[in-house]
């Protein structure tokens, strides 16, 4: 199986819609199991999409405090 390249920075997820759990794992410095329990306690916001679990960039951001302020 193919391990998805996380992102190096939050300026790198700017352009992005979602990020997997594995993704806001390596952003956050947490383990795969640490962040999908912190994401279903509701603690990192996420969203369910099947089987599968997203993390919106949108709300992440604003979760981190992190939001981009334009015209700055």
């Amino acid at each position: 199986m193919v391990q998805p390249i996380a992102p190096a920075a939050l300026d790198d997820v700017e352009h992005r819609i979602t990020l997997s759990i594995e993704e806001v794992a390596s952003l956050l410095g947490l383990g795969r199991t640490a962040a999908y329990e912190a994401a279903r306690r509701g603690q990192i916001p996420s969203r369910r999409l099947g089987r599968r679990v997203i993390v919106p960039v949108p709300a992440l951001l604003a979760w981190l405090g992190a939001e981009k302020v334009s015209g700055v």
